[in-house]
Formats: structure tokens, sequence, C-alpha cells
């Protein structure tokens, strides 16, 4: 049986705070809501009393946005997943610092698979989460990524990524140190993620390089060898733009 995770909603739609909780009581059992709340201002109370493990917030609310519950606590102790309407700089910003979010409105797979990364992620420090995510908001350049390493959240600096490849339906990211890290996001997840930053080229459909990183170009067999030693493919799809790009 999943462990019992105490959660409040905060939303300024009435109707939209009783659809979640009915919900979450009918398709994730392991949720129980304490309280439910119009403002950022009254919920931020209700957190001091109640301590909840869990908070899920509209971002589009008076007075204060969900996003700026945080700057009421000198330390975020709980979980989040906001809600909100689709912007894709939002989603990216959610995506790189690995906290949940829910669309409106609430598809009920999407939400239990938030409440199950919540059970998965409970009892570790959510502090850079929260500052990856301020970070991102504010740039819609990706300097940082929260990734998923062996089951705990691992900030991994853009600037040190050599090149990701596709494993399937996940990843390997290839880091300036050597390691090599396997993480559960498909490639074209990284894609996405970095298509603001003009170092990151998706040369193959396996793989993503740093352009930064590339140490030489070998033409005739299409392969661009990086830093270490690693050596990715270039698509002949690909190779007209790429050369283009690395002139």
């Amino acid at each position: 049986m999943s462990q019992q995770i105490t959660a409040i909603i905060v939303d300024d739609e009435e109707s939209a705070r009783s659809i979640l909780s009915n919900l979450l009581a009918r398709f994730c059992p392991s949720i129980k809501v304490l309280g439910s709340y119009s403002n950022v201002e009254v919920a931020v109370h209700s957190i001091h009393a109640l301590k909840p493990k869990l908070v899920f917030l509209d971002i589009e609310m008076p007075n204060y946005s969900g996003f700026e519950i945080v700057n009421f606590f000198e330390k975020v102790d709980f979980e989040m997943v906001f809600i909100t309407a689709y912007d894709k700089y939002a989603i990216r910003a959610f995506e790189v610092s690995a906290v949940d979010y829910l669309l409106k409105p609430i598809d009920i797979d999407r939400l239990k698979e938030a409440v199950q990364r919540v059970e998965k992620r409970l009892g570790q420090d959510s502090g850079f989460s929260q500052e990856l995510l301020t970070e991102a908001l504010k740039s819609k350049t990706v300097s940082r990524i929260s990734v998923s390493i062996k089951g705990y959240q691992t900030i991994l600096e853009v600037n040190d990524i050599v090149a990701i490849e596709a494993s399937e339906s996940y990843s390997h990211i290839h880091t300036t140190d050597g390691s090599q890290h396997l993480v559960s996001k498909n490639l074209k997840h990284f894609e996405t993620l970095l298509a603001d930053n003009p170092n990151f080229f998706r040369s193959h459909k396996s793989w993503i390089v740093n352009l930064d990183m590339m140490e030489k170009y070998q033409r005739s067999a299409g392969d661009i060898v990086l830093q270490g030693d690693l050596v990715a493919k270039l698509s002949k799809y690909r190779k007209e733009e790429f050369e283009s790009t690395v002139k």
C-alpha cells in the first residue's frame, strides 16, 4: 500500500478545487486532502499549521501567483505540483527543474503519474528544484537541468554536457568529467529542452551533440569526435545543416 500523503489544493476557482479534490479521492487513494484554498496568503497559513507533504498550486491567481508561494518560506519542505494552461516557456521551466505540473483540464492518467513521481521524490531535498524553476522562468535559455539519476534528483550544468545519446526510451548524458548518466527521458525531451541553445545540435536520431565540445569532424565516415574521444554519428539528412553550422 502506498504511503499516505497529506496535501492541500490552492486555486482561485471553486469549481477547479472541487474537481481536483474529487479526482484525487477517486483515483489517488494515497492522497489525503487536508483543505483547499482560494489564494496564496491563506494557503501559506495553512501550510505552516498543517504541514502538508504536497501542495497542488494553480499558477494564475490574484495578488500572488502560485510560483510566489516559495517567497513565504525560508525552506520549502513540501512537494509542489503546479496546475497551468499551456505556455511553452513555463512548461519547459517545469521540465528543467523536475517540478511536476498538470495541464487544465486535468487528465486522470497524468494526475496519477504526478502523484507517483511525488511518492518517489518525498524525502529528497527539493530546494534546488525551486531554485532551478525560478531561474528557468526568468530566462529562455536553459543553463542547468535537474535529472533523476539512480532515483535521486541531480543538477547538471548544461555547459558540462558533451553529448546526449539515445537508448530506446532512455538517454545517456555524457559529461566533461567522463561520466555517463542514464536517465529515463527520451532524446526528444532534451531536444525540446535545449532548443534555444545554439551549441546543441541534433546530429542523428540517436545523438545530440554540444558543438563546443567537438574536436574533429570525420566527413567521410560521418563521425563527430567530441571531448574524451566520444564519437557521435551524423545523419546524412543533417549533414548539410551541420556543415553550415560549424563553418
